[in-house]
């Protein structure tokens, strides 16, 4: 009994640093969509120190300047490939969900995926316990992932 509560209190006041990507091929469109969930002031402190600025991202004096900086840090950070070509992420915007902010992106069409490769180094030089979450979804066929800090590779493989 006292091991579970001393679990418990540790994990309070233990800070966890956690980000999660959902990558899915739009079955219509055939493009795909990547949504990043970072914890907010996790992703403000990495932009700032990166391109020695400070930005706001809850209450952007310039919201452009700040989804250009989003942007860049997490197009950076985040290499896709599907079927052995490097996807091209065009940023479409970010949103605030309680402590974290959805940073939307998407690709022009593609054929259908056979295989993704990802590299995910997303606040990797922030916190050396740093994890960071893969959820990829093609033709209905959810796979995920946990790469942790240094890890920042992972391969999908979607057969017919």
């Amino acid at each position: 009994m006292l091991q579970h509560l001393l679990i418990i209190w540790l994990s309070i006041f233990h800070p966890f640093y956690v980000s999660v990507t959902e990558i899915e091929q739009n079955q219509q469109t055939k493009t795909v969509q990547v949504s990043v969930r970072i914890f907010f002031d996790d992703l403000e402190r990495a932009v700032d120190k990166r391109y020695k600025t400070s930005i706001n991202i809850l209450k952007p004096k310039d919201r452009k300047q700040v989804e250009g900086f989003i942007a860049a840090y997490v197009k950076e950070r985040l290499k896709i490939k599907a079927n052995g070509t490097a996807l091209t992420l065009k940023f479409v915007g970010y949103e605030i969900e309680e402590e974290a902010a959805w940073c939307y992106f998407e690709t022009d069409k593609l054929p259908i995926i056979q295989q993704l490769n990802v590299q995910n180094n997303i606040l990797f030089e922030q916190h050396e316990s740093q994890i960071n979450m893969i959820h990829a979804t093609v033709k209905g066929k959810r796979k995920s992932t946990k790469l942790d800090n240094p890890s920042s590779l992972a391969e999908f493989k979607y057969q017919d």
